[in-house]
């Protein structure tokens, strides 16, 4: 918040106290800021270092560059990391030591929390250096988790890009790294030197770039070095000290930063030897003694064309021990699979396929009917929107916030598949099928052995069918590092476990907060300084509310009601039902005889009660449900609102659609039914409290999913006088939201079709899968 509006609140706040003879705790935003200065909590000062050129200098004349000073401003990680140790808002999420866990149905192995993966096993376990040393011996491993990413604050601005380091812990569990509870600190910005284009290009000068970089991680992170022989004693969030001993982790990166940190020439693949020529070919893993082998034995030359290695450079962890930059390289979701295979792969090789077939004016016929298609999807809670259809290729602004969350990211994909139907050849509908269907595996919060030979699956459906583009003359090769690195999924999920608390979007969500907020509070004059003191302030202000929270001295609810009409005759005309009272009284004679074996539309109305008093009428309700793979819940539970409303936003109607549990002994689909929410209520009958829905039916068509798109088929349901089937229900047989994707066919879809009219206007619609994680588990 601005220093003015901090002045501005504390002036009203004092004038409420006046009266009292009373006074706020801070006279203005200066007062404010001292107090948050002086705070002991979660204090690690910035520090920095100047780093200037030492090498050989040409004769005819030093570059400008080479008499630059680049500085580096960063924060002890030692200290950053201890603190995260001590945090006792998540204290007992943390796990002490590695592990390897096993199902309770079959016994089989399965992946979860960092330190469930092979990695941490065999890094505290099976080193020499950790389990066979008695001075280690017992102590708490504890994984230095390091990500680092280019931002740009704004654009247009001049210098406006930085290059935040940040660090976390593999101790901490997934859930805890991807809800950013104090478990992702940054701990440095990186120098980012710049010079003339005529000098830019020169390789000495980018040969100096890429070795300033491990040089800079190689001096921060040295404070963390003795203690990764001698275990050290720190305090833990439960109160308890322990012995520690340190290790790097993984790295989170995209490809580019990959590319960087492996000291290997764009093309190669970071993981593997296989060839840029041919990526796709099978390779032996690249590691540290190997590259150092060739190195010493090969030219520069031989090394950059024969194996992708840039042979000059030493990499920042040749400096530690039991670190291999080649095994550290995480799976990155968010660059590999949505801006990568999906984004800039097949939806780029979709258009090029419309081009290459028709002629432009039919190709640019069928991409704006595909635009109108993803417009038209019917709003869904969680579900990002693309309004303006495949404007989602420019990702900047307020769109890319909201692509930050890993939920959203996947909100175009999911719609896209249905869009392009009856546009282009089968083949095309399932290799984005199987893309969609391996992201959403390898997205999971908790994989098993059955999970990597679906994803095995996947990915191999991916291959075969892909082929489409290539002999349709689309494109010429399909060795591209960022869809290659698909083959490395399953080897990186037995390392780490779940890809999902790795992923480079916790990065980028973190430069909101980290640089992108503190870069707009700022005064734009020299705004390095002034973000290092805004996120140091932040920083204390967490590390307070812990403490506070700790002892009780923070709580807090907030519930909230809407109603409508107050009588089950008064709801019935509001909505247009009229067989309303009719419905209401065979609900409330099942709800009274469970047991009745009869069918309760041929049950007479005069065995049904009657009510006729008052109801309660609500706009929404929330429904909590068990989610383990679900990104954003904490311990497995979610919460979503369901919407049922006659004006939403002042503009339109909303009637979401759910999920309603028929037969919870059958799996998936067969055990659920589609239904839409015409309305939320609740009456009292003798002394009981009734929460119902008035609800309409879906029925599926087919016994089984469409083979094509992987998602199951339904349709609006009818009673047996052609009317829409209505029925009341008890709001506890409602699962959850469900998302419905029109099937559009081969028709162009009319241009003004809004995406509120998608519910009302289709004859059959997809239950869309890939609306979530969790959705994608249940909806088979």
């Amino acid at each position: 918040m601005p220093a003015g509006q901090i002045n501005r609140l504390l002036d009203l706040w004092a004038s409420t106290l006046a009266k009292h003879g009373d006074k706020p705790p801070f006279a203005d935003h200066r007062d404010l800021y001292d107090i948050i200065d002086n705070s002991p909590f979660g204090d690690v000062n910035w520090q920095n270092f100047t780093v200037t050129y030492d090498g050989e200098r040409p004769e005819d004349g030093t570059k400008p560059w080479m008499d630059d000073k680049y500085e580096v401003w960063f924060r002890d990680p030692r200290e950053v990391v201890r603190n995260m140790l001590a945090n006792p808002t998540y204290a007992s999420e943390v796990d002490y030591c590695p592990y390897r866990e096993y199902s309770t149905e079959g016994d089989k192995r399965q992946w979860k929390d960092f330190m469930s993966g092979d990695w941490a096993w065999d890094q505290a376990v099976s080193a020499d250096e950790i389990a066979k040393d008695p001075s280690t011996l017992g102590s708490t491993f504890v994984p230095v988790i390091l990500g680092s990413d280019k931002t740009t604050v704004s654009v247009g601005t001049g210098n406006n890009e930085y290059y935040p380091l940040y660090a976390s812990i593999g101790n901490i569990r997934n859930n805890v790294r991807r809800a950013h509870r104090d478990g992702v600190a940054v701990i440095g910005f990186l120098a980012m030197p710049k010079t003339t284009k005529e000098h830019a290009t020169e390789a000495v000068f980018r040969k100096f770039c890429r070795q300033l970089f491990h040089s800079s991680l190689s001096k921060i992170l040295n404070t963390l070095k003795p203690g990764m022989t001698t275990p050290e004693v720190t305090r833990f969030g439960d109160g308890h000290y322990r012995r520690v001993i340190y290790g790097l982790g993984p790295y989170i990166a995209d490809y580019e930063e990959q590319a960087l940190l492996a000291c290997i020439v764009r093309g190669w693949c970071p993981k593997c030897m296989a060839s840029r020529e041919d990526l796709d070919e099978d390779a032996l893993r690249r590691c540290r003694k190997y590259t150092e082998a060739l190195v010493q034995e090969g030219s520069l030359g031989d090394l950059w064309d024969d194996f992708g290695i840039v042979g000059e450079l030493v990499a920042f962890t040749n400096d530690f021990p039991r670190a291999d930059i080649h095994q550290m390289i995480s799976p990155d979701i968010l660059h590999q699979l949505v801006k990568g295979a999906f984004k800039d792969h097949l939806v780029e090789w979709v258009e090029k396929y419309l081009r290459h077939t028709h002629t432009k004016r039919k190709a640019d016929q069928i991409m704006d009917d595909i635009d109108c298609r993803i417009a038209a999807v019917a709003s869904f809670s969680g579900l990002r929107r693309f309004p303006q259809g495949r404007g989602f290729k420019q990702w900047t602004g307020d769109d890319s916030k909201a692509l930050m969350k890993v939920i959203h990211q996947f909100s175009h994909a999911m719609v896209y598949l249905p869009a392009i139907e009856g546009h282009v050849p089968v083949d095309v509908v399932r290799t984005f099928r199987a893309l969609l269907e391996f992201c959403y595996l390898v997205r999971r919060n908790i994989i098993t052995e059955d999970t990597l030979v679906e994803i095995e699956d996947a990915l191999s459906r991916f291959h075969h069918y892909r082929n489409i583009f290539r002999t349709t003359g689309v494109v010429p090769t399909f060795s591209l590092p960022r869809q290659h690195s698909l083959k490395h999924y399953v080897q990186n999920i037995r390392l780490f476990a779940a890809p999902n608390g790795l992923c480079s979007s916790i990065t980028e969500n973190k430069h909101i907060k980290a640089v992108k907020e503190p870069w707009r509070r700022s005064s734009r004059y020299n705004a390095l300084g002034q973000i290092l003191v805004t996120n140091q302030r932040l920083d204390k202000l967490s590390a307070a509310r812990a403490d506070f929270t700790r002892r009780g001295m923070l709580t807090g609810t907030c519930l909230s009601g809407k109603k409508c009409a107050q009588t089950i005759p008064a709801l019935a005309e509001e909505l247009n039902i009229p067989s309303l009272p009719d419905l209401l009284r065979r609900f409330l004679f099942q709800q009274l005889h469970p047991k009745d074996p009869r069918d309760p539309s041929n049950i007479p109305l005069a065995e049904c009660p009657l009510y006729l008093s008052k109801i309660s009428v609500f706009n929404s309700a929330s429904s909590r449900f068990y989610a383990p793979s679900d990104l954003s819940g904490i311990g497995g539970m979610r919460v979503e609102h369901i919407r049922s409303c006659p004006i939403w936003r002042n503009e339109y109607q909303r009637h979401d659609c759910v999920f309603v549990n028929t037969d919870s002994s059958l799996p998936g689909m067969q055990g659920l039914e589609v239904a839409r929410v015409r309305a939320f209520f609740s009456f009292r009958y003798r002394g009981r409290l009734y929460p119902c829905a008035l609800i309409s039916w879906f029925d599926k068509v087919g016994d089984a999913p469409d083979e094509d798109t992987g998602m199951w088929i339904v349709r609006p349901g009818f009673g047996a006088d052609s009317a829409p089937g209505y029925a009341v229900i008890h709001i506890d047989s409602i699962y959850r939201a469900a998302h419905l994707i029109p099937m559009y066919g081969v028709q162009f879809v009319p241009r003004e079709l809004k995406f509120y009219h998608s519910y009302d206007a289709f004859q059959a619609y997809y239950v869309n899968k890939y609306a979530d994680h969790h959705a994608f588990e249940i909806a088979f």
